[in-house]
Parts: structure tokens; C-alpha cells; sequence
């Protein structure tokens, strides 16, 4: 049943209100998203950075969040909270810094990428590596 609903949403299309109303409720998603297609271009292509910078710091910031996840978890935490408890206003500008950064310097995005990644991977390897009910209430 959800398959029809969705595959007759797309033959009827889509309308300008919906797509509004999922860009506001998105806000962060969209501009995260976006930023990373840019960056993503920028770095192949080697506009002002090359991809060989992105790697490295993607690496690098990995290592780092599985080095240290403690420090690395709460910074992004807090980094989070920041976000997703400011003004739209705030929100709309952190999001447009990101898309200047993405193009002109997109290694800090890769960085920022690479810093989740490492964190993550660490947490998850801890969560099946010990198999301990405490662990998974934590994450």
C-alpha cells in the first residue's frame, strides 16, 4: 500500500507548498546535503583545494574520533545542540557558511565529515565488540 501512495505521489507531482514545507522543516538537512555536492565538486575538480586535501583531513579527523571519542563526542554534542536549538535565522547563516566553505575551501567539510566518522565508527565497534547492555543504552 505505501508503495502505490508513493508511486502515484510521483506521477501526480509535487507541489510548491510541500516542497516549502519540507525545506523548512529540512532547513539543516538541505543546506548539509547541498554543501557536501559542492564540496564533493570542488575537490574533484580541484578548484581552489584538491581532493588530496579532503582525504587527508577526512583521515586524519577519523583517526582523531576514534583516537579520543570522549572529548570528540562531546564537542560534537554540543556543536548539535548549538544548531538544532538556534533561530532559523542562525540556522539559514551556518548553513550558507558551509556552502562558501564547500566551495572555496571543502577539505574543512571533508574534516568536519571525517571527525563524525571516526566518533561513529568507534562507538559502534564498542557497541558489538562488548556486547553489553549498558553500552547501547549509551548510544
Amino acid at each position: 500500500m505505501g508503495k502505490e501512495k508513493f508511486t502515484e505521489k510521483l506521477k501526480d507531482g509535487v507541489s510548491v507548498e510541500e516542497i516549502e514545507k519540507f525545506a523548512r522543516k529540512y532547513t539543516t538537512e538541505m543546506f548539509l546535503i547541498l554543501s557536501l555536492i559542492i564540496a564533493t565538486i570542488s575537490s574533484i575538480f580541484g578548484f581552489f583545494t584538491g581532493p588530496s586535501w579532503s582525504i587527508f583531513f577526512a583521515g586524519l579527523l577519523a583517526i582523531i574520533g576514534i583516537a579520543m571519542p570522549i572529548p570528540v563526542g562531546k564537542l560534537l554534542k554540543k556543536l548539535l545542540k548549538l544548531q538544532m536549538n538556534s533561530e532559523k535565522s542562525t540556522t539559514i547563516v551556518i548553513g550558507i557558511v558551509r556552502l562558501v566553505l564547500s566551495i572555496f575551501i571543502p577539505f574543512i567539510l571533508f574534516a568536519e565529515l571525517g571527525l563524525l566518522a571516526g566518533h561513529a565508527f568507534h562507538s559502534i565497534t564498542k557497541l558489538y565488540s562488548y556486547n553489553d547492555k549498558d553500552t547501547e543504552e549509551k548510544l
